[in-house]
């Protein structure tokens, strides 16, 4: 499935906004002050391999459902870690509810489960809502020990 679905993102060097595509290589960049976009996007069942799987840079995926409240309470703390780590990761956000085989392929038993993917492989897992200090250190070093 080729998709050309995109999303709009604010830079948030220079304000402006961009369409960034759901599923591209490369890392995106401002069209603007050309610095690295955060890239934040929506997956599920039908499309999660192009997005997520084929990704070039390590794909953070928050399994999560609309009525789980610490669900809600992450949601800002990833973006701020997608934000700061901008041109090194992207976020991809997966409705367990709407999605039933993802939830089932990755067993997911809570929500959020916070998965690290690197070119399609799972190399780090954690269930539960943490503030965005804890989840960079995570992610970080979920990143740093993959390549070392």
């Amino acid at each position: 499935m080729s998709t050309m679905r995109a999303t709009t993102v604010g830079c948030p060097h220079c304000g402006r906004t961009n369409r960034v595509p759901v599923a591209a290589e490369g890392r995106p960049k401002c069209g603007h002050c050309k610095r690295p976009l955060p890239w934040m996007v929506d997956a599920g069942d039908d499309d999660f391999t192009e997005v997520a799987e084929r990704a070039d840079v390590p794909v953070v995926v928050d399994l999560w459902a609309t009525w789980c409240g610490p669900c809600r309470m992450v949601s800002p703390a990833l973006e701020k870690v997608a934000t700061d780590l901008a041109g090194r990761i992207k976020l991809v956000k997966v409705d367990v509810d709407k999605n039933p085989r993802l939830s089932q392929r990755f067993e997911v038993q809570a929500v959020p489960t916070l998965l690290i993917l690197d070119q399609g492989e799972t190399v780090a897992r954690q269930a539960g809502a943490a503030p965005a200090p804890v989840l960079r250190q995570w992610v970080e070093q979920s990143i740093t020990a993959r390549k070392g």
